[in-house]
């Protein structure tokens, strides 16, 4: 009696599993079917939005159903990374995920309300650089003499960044490191915000994506003093890398990618893979990025997943490095 009874329910286990797999596989089939949501864990107007929307146009327009890009900003990306997982796992719910939550945050912070392990990486987006910047009006015009201005001000600088452990923020961190003095962290929610009070004089500087600066830096309101990459950043090419004046080891571009939740069946996660490397092989799609300072990537989701890694163990080793600490 018992053995029919264990193997009855083994029968039902079994039945259940294969039913599950019938499922996943014709949810897959149909994929997609109803809009898609792409969320963009900060403010309108910076890197995370802008790519979002270029990324989300072209992708919309492929799969012929809606791409609907959703801001939630706030608490250095957690926010947008919370809302993406309360989501049905299904692939219908992304994140452009960055260096900031999704591999700095796990060092930066004794507690998250996610883990890597939460996460399906899909695929490798763009990479861009940094740039070291301040307001026009600020009495220097070289990395040099901003170092001695920023060691003499009395009461010391004010440091803007768009979002706690962002590659600005670690930039400006060892900026402010390497260099030697003292500043005050001003976190905000984003770039935009970040980069329209350093243009009203209310802080004193900040290190930001390119794609943020470079048209404030062109129109006169922001000074850009130095590139934070090993390399010059095409759009802001006459502006030299800090390697260049005496700051090899300084090198924090940015990076963002497409996320879902890893619950999300693999054969959802592998069409939108193969669905977001057509998108970024697009020209149109390439040459507006490139307007913007970023270098387009792609790849396999493996591939993604390395590197995000690869990420995380660098990051922690110059936090701690660094003595980076989130107050």
């Amino acid at each position: 009696m018992k053995n029919s009874r264990r193997n009855a329910l083994a029968m039902i286990a079994g039945l259940a599993t294969a039913l599950s797999l019938l499922q996943t596989s014709h949810a897959a089939d149909n994929y997609p079917s109803k809009p898609l949501r792409l969320i963009a864990p900060s403010s309108p107007g910076g890197i995370l939005d802008i790519t979002s929307r270029v990324i989300g146009k072209k992708l919309s327009e492929q799969l012929k159903q809606p791409v609907v890009v959703e801001n939630v900003p706030g608490a250095a990306g957690i926010l947008g990374m919370q809302s993406m997982l309360r989501a049905e796992p299904d692939g219908y719910t992304l994140v452009m995920g960055s260096s900031g939550p999704n591999a700095v945050n796990y060092t930066l912070y004794n507690k998250l309300p996610y883990k890597m392990s939460d996460f399906a990486p899909v695929i490798s987006v763009i990479t861009m650089p940094n740039a070291l910047v301040i307001n026009a009006n600020t009495p220097v015009k070289t990395l040099d003499e901003f170092r001695s201005y920023a060691r003499n001000k009395q009461g010391g600088l004010s440091m803007a960044i768009s979002m706690i452990g962002t590659s600005g923020h670690l930039g400006g961190e060892l900026v402010r490191n390497r260099l030697d003095f003292p500043a005050v962290t001003v976190p905000y929610k984003g770039a935009a915000p970040a980069s329209k009070d350093l243009v009203a004089g209310e802080v004193d500087f900040m290190v930001e994506n390119v794609i943020t600066v470079a048209p404030l830096v062109k129109g006169g309101k922001l000074r850009a003093l130095g590139v934070t990459t090993k390399d010059r950043s095409p759009i802001l090419p006459d502006v030299p890398t800090l390697a260049e004046q005496g700051y090899p080891d300084i090198d924090v571009g940015a990076w963002l990618g497409v996320l879902v939740s890893a619950n999300t069946p693999p054969a959802i996660v592998n069409r939108l893979n193969a669905e977001l490397n057509k998108v970024l092989a697009d020209e149109e799609v390439k040459k507006t990025l490139a307007q913007q300072g970023g270098k387009v990537l792609g790849g396999t989701p493996a591939e993604f997943d390395a590197f995000i890694r690869s990420e995380k163990d660098r990051w922690e080793k110059v936090i701690r490095a660094a003595n980076i600490r989130v107050e």
